[in-house]
């Protein structure tokens, strides 16, 4: 009791004499508008949030000087409980994570100055106050999970939710469908592939001349959605977040001057440069081409999976062996070409709904039959951004329908966890609420909250 009257004096101390509500406080630098614990939530902290959740498009459900600090109080009650229960993150292990958030914020505004002018803020400010803030809830996560770790989901348990489920209650399961797929990448020519490496060798002249900036041929050059805008950086990243060439050849870099050999990985040809090591993780710039097939060489693949298509109705070779053989695609290749998406729990099916299927997928799908086979389609290869050739087969369509206990015991059994964890997390907040000294700044204490009674504390 104690040091909570000692937080109190302290905190009524620097109270602004002269209250009014939130929004009017503009003249205001900055100030304590909650307090939680011995933890004060600040003005600025909320105003930070704010700006990262409308720059990001994140939709606010309601006030936003409501909404955001009563979340920050929250947070900080499962940092109270992490600390009790001895629960730690260290800085180290969100390093990679706030580098990657920066290097998305300066693609998306176009500079580090501009990054700097929106957040009012140094990146070295930025990347602290980030760091902090990933670690925080990344404790957080850990904690949720303790809390919840010992759910339980028996079958009985299951059948006895989804039995007292009311009718509207019970989840409407979409349309989904079991995609069986074969991809063919087109042959390039040599000729293409010289000219890349031509390129690329040129690139690595000019910058070791000193006549061109590795930064700036990335962003002019570069084929790399992720990076190139960002002038080529990837943040920082332990080896293991790269496909094994491209991490051997990076990993080996130790002058900063220097630019790699050409490397060649599944995605095209890369030149590297390192920026700035940081014990086992590092910062690269690459710059990224990948060879074109021309109008041809897909005109020739699209006869190629017409034959293999041909092989398949004529039953010389079933969909399952051919997508083995020839399938370029690594992720369904090993599984006769069956496409597979993560549920909830993170188990692999190959239950897919229509919306979460590759659009030009979606699109051969709508109107064919069960066991029919499509005919060679062109499609982009997300992950290479490079042009190919595919067919598919409709294994299975399960049309839309209300979740039954039999045909959908994944879905209900989702829901169930879903309300235990959300009840337990609950039930964890308001407990803790009550424990908790809390002091709300008058202004600030008149929203809507989500969890009545802040301020009410059992504490003595």
């Amino acid at each position: 009791m104690k040091r909570i009257f000692s937080v109190f004096l302290s905190v009524m101390a620097l109270w602004p004499a002269q209250q009014g509500n939130a929004q009017e406080q503009d003249n205001v630098i900055d100030e304590i508008i909650w307090v939680v614990g011995d933890e004060a939530i600040l003005r600025s902290e909320v105003e930070n949030e704010r700006k990262r959740m409308l720059y990001q498009g994140e939709k606010i459900e309601g006030d936003p000087y409501t909404v955001i600090p009563e979340e920050i109080a929250i947070q900080k009650l499962f940092l109270n409980q992490a600390q009790l229960d001895s629960i730690d993150v260290p800085y180290d292990q969100v390093d990679g994570a706030v580098e990657n958030r920066l290097n998305m914020f300066i693609a998306q505004v176009g500079s580090k100055e501009k990054l700097e002018e929106y957040m009012d803020k140094s990146i070295s400010e930025i990347r602290q106050e980030w760091r902090t803030q990933m670690r925080n809830q990344s404790i957080v996560q850990r904690m949720r999970a303790k809390l919840t770790d010992d759910i339980q989901a028996t079958p009985g348990e299951v059948r006895s939710f989804y039995d007292n489920l009311p009718s509207d209650s019970i989840p409407y399961v979409p349309t989904q469908v079991e995609v069986q797929i074969i991809t063919m990448q087109p042959r390039v020519a040599q000729s293409t592939i010289d000219n890349i490496k031509a390129r690329l060798r040129d690139y690595t002249q000019r910058v070791t001349s000193g006549e061109s900036q590795f930064s700036t041929l990335a962003i002019l050059y570069s084929e790399d959605p992720g990076s190139a805008a960002n002038g080529g950086e990837l943040g920082f990243n332990t080896r293991n977040a790269y496909v094994p060439e491209f991490a051997t050849v990076a990993f080996q870099l130790k002058d900063p001057a220097k630019v790699s050999r050409i490397v060649e990985t599944e995605y095209g040809f890369h030149i590297i440069q390192l920026i700035e090591r940081r014990g086992d993780r590092a910062n690269f710039r690459h710059i990224l081409l990948s060879p074109k097939p021309t109008a041809k060489e897909l005109r020739d693949t699209r006869l190629a999976m017409d034959t293999i298509r041909a092989k398949i109705d004529s039953n010389l070779v079933t969909f399952e062996q051919a997508a083995r053989i020839v399938s370029s695609d690594k992720a369904t290749r090993n599984s006769g070409g069956l496409m597979t998406t993560t549920s909830e729990d993170g188990s692999n099916t190959g239950r897919i709904a229509m919306d979460q299927l590759p659009p030009e997928v979606a699109r051969q799908v709508t109107n064919m039959k069960v066991g029919e086979i499509s005919k060679p389609f062109q499609m982009k290869d997300s992950r290479k951004n490079v042009e190919q050739v595919a067919i598919i087969k409709l294994k299975n369509r399960i049309e839309g329908h209300k979740a039954t206990f039999t045909e959908d015991y994944q879905v209900i059994r989702d829901l169930y966890q879903q309300r235990q964890t959300e009840k337990i997390l609950d039930d964890f907040i308001r407990q803790k609420q009550r424990e908790t000294y809390v002091r709300i700044r008058p202004g600030w204490d008149k929203g809507d909250f989500k969890y009545p009674g802040w301020g009410k504390s059992s504490v003595k």
